[in-house]
């Protein structure tokens, strides 16, 4: 049984694939989105600002971590820079429609992921 924390981590990071990873940012993403809409219909702005600008931190290191030679990532790009301007509008305007729409987005987009780690892990090429 491992009790260091760093050994702990060390652990993590090791057993933990790209996919798990690229699964793990969009969950913080969705996260932050919920608990800034929250922070807008409770009337804390404060809490919303501060989840939006994390959301945003997110998606721009998913944008950032793209690898522009495959058509799709340019479609990514794309939604990404649009998440972002949808999320930039909500926390200026206050209002939950684009933050709402950004939700959407990455809830569908975190299932697809998912959905293609598991037939990537089930595929005899990635034993």
């Amino acid at each position: 049984m491992i009790t260091n924390p760093q050994e702990k981590y060390r652990q993590a990071a090791v057993q933990t694939s790209p996919a798990q990873l690229l699964i793990m940012l969009y969950d913080g993403a969705i996260r932050f989105v919920r608990a800034g809409i929250k922070g807008m219909e409770s009337g804390d702005f404060q809490l919303m600002n501060t989840n939006f600008v994390k959301a945003q931190k997110i998606i721009n290191e998913l944008s950032v971590t793209l690898d522009r030679k495959y058509e799709i990532s340019k479609n990514l790009y794309s939604l990404y820079e649009y998440m972002n301007y949808l999320l930039i509008q909500a926390n200026i305007k206050k209002e939950p429609d684009g933050a709402e729409e950004v939700l959407g987005y990455l809830t569908d987009l975190r299932q697809t992921w998912f959905e293609a780690s598991k037939l990537i892990a089930g595929s005899p090429e990635a034993i």
